[in-house]
């Protein structure tokens, strides 16, 4: 992963959480398609269905609330924030899941730029074996 050497720790926490998200998103999306892709030669249709079916509200949530309690403090704090950042969600999502899972955006985010690509990859397993057991 790119790792920007410029951003300190403690001014992480003072980006608005809803930037987290944002960054977060992009963070997901990328490992959720490179794991599709690396996974065996399949059409770009299935591949696209499959990390469409991961990278949503809803599924996103379900992760979120199976790992809550396993994460630490300060983990968890981002996430609160992130849950509660004002915006709106689309009208095909869920109001609870769509706020659970800007707050597992906000996480993956925060993680992003503190660098911490070990933690990433762990959530992001437990994404994708998530996923992989309701397929």
């Amino acid at each position: 992963m790119l790792k920007n050497d410029n951003i300190i720790i403690k001014d992480i926490k003072d980006y608005p959480p809803i930037v987290l998200a944002y960054l977060g998103d992009a963070v997901f999306e990328l490992l959720v398609r490179t794991s599709m892709v690396t996974g065996g030669k399949r059409k770009i249709k299935e591949i696209h269905l499959d990390t469409v079916q991961i990278v949503n509200a809803e599924s996103q949530a379900k992760v979120l609330r199976e790992v809550f309690d396993d994460l630490s403090e300060e983990e968890k704090d981002i996430v609160r924030r992130g849950r509660n950042a004002k915006s709106t969600p689309p009208r095909h999502a869920d109001s609870g899941d769509y706020h659970m899972s800007t707050g597992f955006e906000a996480l993956l985010g925060y993680l992003y730029l503190k660098g911490d690509t070990l933690r990433i990859e762990e959530l992001v397993e437990k994404a994708l074996h998530n996923e992989a057991i309701i397929m």
